[in-house]
């Protein structure tokens, strides 16, 4: 059975390193959550002042269900923070909150990988549900080009996980720029901080890049040595 010889070992490293990557974000969240900013407003106030000091005022801020499910969806330029973030006066929920405020303004100005990002959802979402059922049904056949097709289009999710990083990075990079120019947070230990949640929130998606890239050698590591 395929499933369980030695290409499964490739997929250790990705979720080791997602594991920890998820625990290393709860922990930096759950420790700078008890930190209050000087800022005296909520993660909600932080991310409307930042964004009306950008030119951007137009952004809907929305509460959002569940834990850190906080997100920006460019389709109706909206910023959704959790319940855990959106009233919390705490350094690690501001950064949170500014952190979709920088996609939010990734929106604005026309940044280019979030565009690409955004067009390419419809493809990777059809992509992700089909590609193992083609290959494994290429495999089960020994039909190479249902192989082939499984692998291109797990591709797309590889390509998503690879785009996703800039687009997180750039994020990040924009909200402690926001955060400090509108005198959100100080220079030093409230900075420190943001960065330090910003950071650790980076690591799972680069834990996820590395994840799928793993899969999909493993998926032409199996196309291949079943053709010989």
């Amino acid at each position: 059975m395929f499933f369980y010889d030695w290409t499964m070992l490739l997929i250790i490293p990705g979720l080791l390193l997602g594991l920890w990557a998820q625990a290393r974000v709860k922990s930096t969240f759950a420790k700078y959550s008890k930190v209050a900013a000087s800022f005296g407003g909520t993660a909600a106030d932080a991310a409307r002042t930042i964004l009306n000091d950008s030119g951007n005022g137009d952004v809907s801020i929305l509460p959002a269900r569940g834990m850190l499910t906080d997100h920006y969806n460019p389709l109706n330029n909206t910023l959704s923070l959790s319940e855990e973030v959106i009233h919390s006066r705490s350094l690690a929920a501001i950064g949170v909150a500014a952190h979709e405020a920088g996609h939010a303004m990734q929106q604005h100005e026309g940044y280019g990988p979030l565009k690409l990002r955004t067009a390419i959802v419809p493809m990777v979402q059809v992509g992700a549900n089909l590609a193992w059922p083609i290959f494994v049904i290429g495999l089960i056949l020994s039909f190479e080009p249902l192989q082939t097709a499984g692998i291109i289009l797990f591709g797309l999710a590889v390509l998503f996980a690879v785009i996703t990083l800039p687009v997180e990075f750039d994020a990040s990079r924009r909200a402690v720029a926001m955060l400090t120019q509108s005198g959100v947070i100080s220079w030093g230990e409230e900075t420190d901080a943001v960065k330090a949640v910003l950071n650790a929130a980076a690591m799972t998606y680069v834990a996820s890049a590395v994840s799928a890239a793993l899969q999909l050698l493993r998926l032409i590591i199996l196309r291949n040595r079943n053709r010989d």
